[in-house]
């Protein structure tokens, strides 16, 4: 058995979500930087150079990349051979989300109540996935979303009937209908199959993944560039204004389903997509 104290937990956590607020990821930042050669229009090019001039002044100045600094989502993955002590594994990453937000300066979103709307004042709690695996190791994906995309997100429960060219309208429709409001270029995820709970969580750990990492699946993997191709053919462009580059990526991750559904989910997040990962 390994040991991991929470005060270790409490640390790194606070560290990562300040780092993921302010730093916009290597991936993030090679694609704007290709994408600025393929964008025709003269607004899309003075867009996406902005976005690299805010994340250099984000970077260098230890400020966030965007005013929403999001509601935080955590992937946990607990190997078997992993024992918490000193305390509670929720509690400490709550705790180091609140430590994280209070020391980095960064903006608190989350209301205690969705209907009183009650701010907490600290950005906690965060929405947490436990995963049990083999090993001793504890993994923490950190993901905070904001909610100028998050709003814009769907689900639907296909019929098997639909098959792929349902699955296919429904990610486009999705996109045409959010436009500007997600501040595009977008990064999107995507969820086929399992349950409708299963399907939406598919789809928000699918942002994890970095855009130049394609599908290990051949089938997946072409829907993957396919897709993006047919959005970046929408013609939304960066800001909404116009422009071939709609978005800069789509993950798409599949599971097993019921014979007959067909589960989809699309989770559309802005061009920051901010994320890190913790290996204890």
């Amino acid at each position: 058995m390994k040991d991991i104290h929470i005060n270790n937990i409490i640390r790194t956590v606070r560290e990562k979500i300040i780092n993921v607020n302010i730093i916009l990821n290597d991936d993030i930042l090679n694609s704007i930087k290709c994408n600025i050669k393929v964008e025709e229009s003269n607004c899309g090019k003075d867009i996406l150079e902005q976005i690299l001039e805010n994340a250099n002044i984000a970077e260098k100045e230890k400020l966030a990349i965007c005013q929403d600094t999001g509601m935080v989502v955590a992937f946990v993955e607990i190997g078997q051979e992993v024992r918490i002590v000193g305390g509670s594994l929720e509690e400490a990453i709550n705790e180091g989300i609140r430590k994280g937000y209070k020391d980095g300066y960064l903006r608190k979103s989350v209301v205690l109540d969705p209907l009183i709307r009650l701010n907490t004042n600290d950005n906690t709690p965060a929405i947490i996935h436990y995963n049990l695996v083999e090993g001793d190791n504890l993994k923490i994906s950190l993901l905070p979303k904001g909610f100028g995309s998050e709003n814009m997100s769907r689900l639907a429960m296909l019929k098997p009937s639909h098959g792929i060219e349902g699955v296919k309208s429904f990610i486009l429709e999705t996109i045409e209908k959010a436009g500007p409001n997600p501040c595009p270029p977008i990064v999107v995820g995507v969820g086929i199959g399992g349950t409708f709970d299963k399907v939406a969580i598919m789809a928000k750990k699918a942002l994890l993944r970095p855009i130049d990492i394609k599908s290990d699946i051949n089938h997946i993997r072409d829907l993957e560039e396919e897709m993006l191709v047919k959005i970046n053919r929408l013609g939304i462009g960066p800001g909404g204004l116009g422009g071939r580059v709609t978005a800069l990526g789509i993950n798409i991750d599949i599971y097993p389903t019921h014979i007959a559904g067909l589960p989809v989910a699309v989770n559309v997040s802005c061009h920051a997509t901010r994320h890190g990962e913790i290996l204890l």
